[in-house]
């Protein structure tokens, strides 16, 4: 006996006193839930915040104008009724639009293998803009359905399972045949499985609590007897109040009504009234505090006594006051939202969101899907973009060109050579381009040509009729035949006084060019011109040549 007993007592462990307290705080430690709200701006969900915390709206949340965070975040203890306890921790996050800048941030903040087991999701839907519902859930359901699978991994599925059975456990619950006869909150324990009514939780297979909360509800009727949108953005839906009306917003709320059986989600409509606030709290706090479903294992005098809900709704359904809709998960059919109007048919809008779901579809005339159902229901009256100025589709630069040179080589008043072109020449030439051969054809160097050759030819006559009466008269005669002949034409030079006939082969291009380079050249002789013609005296007329001085 005494061989078996250790040499030495068990040493104690260490820390004994700090694993003592981190035991009894584990124990006593405060669950955390929370509560995502998803919508488009200005849809009311700050006021859905401040409810669920129980805090006062802030004065900025109440300003249209202001700017959203990309994550909104608030939190709040839940105490009991004695308000004594802190039974658990509530946090909202608030999410300003579908946009993925925004939505990529929520995996980090609220991953979905952790909280995923306690966290309740919040579609808002504006009564405001009724045309925008379909289409809004389509958006925000996908996304709860991606991020509800996470990276994939085993432990996350795990947790979708058991999430997934839970919500159907508490579906099965509320829909017993006995629940007409026992209040629909009772913590009734059973473990008979009823089967699904039809179109009921055949989608989220992860099983989040949703609640699609549709604010403003008693905007509904607001204006709807004039013609044209009115402030709530409803009276361009219909033409007076009366039964179309009527039918259109109770065919709005069964079309809502059978998108959440197949997502196993609540309806609300809410105000600003504290009463339907207050109500959608209760259910809230029910939801997040749903019992795990019992395991299948478990029957007879062994099964383990049902969770106790600490939240217990008291609320009943409400399908008959428009502005305090209340239809909670598990209580709605097929048959009760036939009921509510006649002619509804829940079966073909439920497929119709199957083939909007369906990524393959393509939208055609011959799809009918729920958003081109929906939009048949519900025209759209929300403010269009001004439309885009017509598109300008300027001609190419070429093409540009080459028409309005067709156009105008047929105008000769265009052409700004043409008080130079020859009358007889009949070739067509360009507005631009190298000038051609006719061009040199121009009657001012033809007619300087003449005036040089008359000149040369005066000139040549006074030399010949002057006398050898000395060498002083000679130079005088001289003088004065040159004199005259500057006068009587520009000075030239060797080249340019000859006919164009005696050009020694030379083409109109060069005698043209050697004419115009005399005229440069004569600047520089008109000084000692000048001084000649004031030196030498007056020969019109006189062809002896005397001085009259003398």
């Amino acid at each position: 006996m005494e061989g078996s007993r250790p040499a030495t007592p068990e040493a104690p462990p260490e820390n004994l006193w700090s694993s003592i307290l981190d035991s009894v705080s584990s124990s006593r430690s405060i669950p955390s839930k929370q509560v995502l709200l998803l919508g488009p701006s200005s849809s009311g969900k700050s006021v859905l915040a401040s409810a669920l915390l129980q805090k006062p709206v802030s004065e900025e949340s109440k300003d249209e104008t202001r700017s959203d965070f990309a994550l909104g975040y608030d939190w709040a203890d839940i105490r009991d009724d004695g308000d004594e306890d802190t039974l658990a921790r509530l946090s909202v996050y608030t999410v300003p639009s579908d946009a993925i800048a925004y939505t990529s941030l929520i995996p980090h903040f609220l991953p979905p293998r952790v909280s995923l087991p306690h966290t309740l999701v919040m579609v808002v839907l504006d009564w405001t803009r009724p045309w925008t519902f379909v289409d809004n859930l389509q958006t925000w359901l996908k996304w709860v359905e991606m991020w509800a699978k996470g990276d994939g991994s085993r432990d996350l599925d795990i947790v979708r399972e058991e999430n997934h059975e839970r919500l159907q456990h508490h579906l099965q619950h509320y829909t017993e045949p006995s629940v007409d006869a026992v209040p629909a909150t009772s913590n009734i324990s059973s473990n008979t499985v009823l089967p699904l009514g039809p179109g009921t939780l055949t989608h989220n297979s992860a099983g989040v609590p949703i609640i699609v909360v549709c604010t403003k509800s008693d905007l509904i009727d607001e204006g709807n007897d004039l013609v044209g949108a009115s402030s709530s953005g409803m009276g361009g839906m219909v033409k007076g109040k009366g039964g179309e009306w009527e039918e259109r917003t109770d065919g709005v709320m069964q079309v809502l009504r059978t998108i959440c059986l197949k997502y196993g989600a609540s309806l609300f409509y809410t105000t600003q009234q504290p009463s339907t606030l207050q109500v959608l709290r209760q259910y809230v706090l029910h939801l997040l505090f749903i019992p795990l479903a019992p395991s299948p294992m478990a029957s007879g005098s062994e099964a383990p006594a049902p969770l106790r809900n600490p939240f217990v709704f008291h609320y009943k359904p409400n399908t008959l006051d428009r502005d305090r809709i209340v239809v909670p998960a598990g209580w709605d059919s097929w048959g009760k939202i036939s009921v509510l109007r006649e002619g509804f048919e829940a079966k073909v809008w439920g497929e119709a969101w199957e083939a909007d779901l369906d990524a393959d579809v393509v939208e055609s005339e011959d799809h009918s899907g729920a958003r081109k159902m929906y939009k048949m229901l519900v025209p759209d009256q929300g403010a269009k973009p001004p439309p885009l100025p017509p598109f300008n589709d300027p001609m190419a630069e070429q093409a540009f060109l080459a028409k309005h040179y067709d156009e105008n080589a047929k105008k000769p008043d265009r052409d700004p050579r043409g008080a130079f072109r020859n009358p007889t020449d009949t070739a067509a030439a360009g507005i631009v381009g190298p000038l051609g051969s006719s061009s040199f054809n121009l009657p001012t160097v033809e007619r300087a040509l003449s005036e040089m050759e008359a000149g040369m030819g005066m000139a040549s006559s006074l030399n010949a009729s002057t006398t050898a009466d000395g060498a002083r008269r000679s130079q005088r005669a001289a003088t004065g035949a040159n004199v005259t002949t500057h006068v009587g034409r520009p000075p030239s030079s060797p080249t340019i006084g000859t006919s164009p006939s005696s050009t020694g082969g030379q083409t109109q291009h060069e005698v043209l060019q050697n004419f115009f380079q005399s005229l440069l050249s004569s600047r520089d002789r008109g000084g000692a011109s000048a001084t000649a013609k004031s030196m030498s005296p007056k020969t019109n007329g006189n062809t002896s040549g005397t001085d009259d001085t003398s």
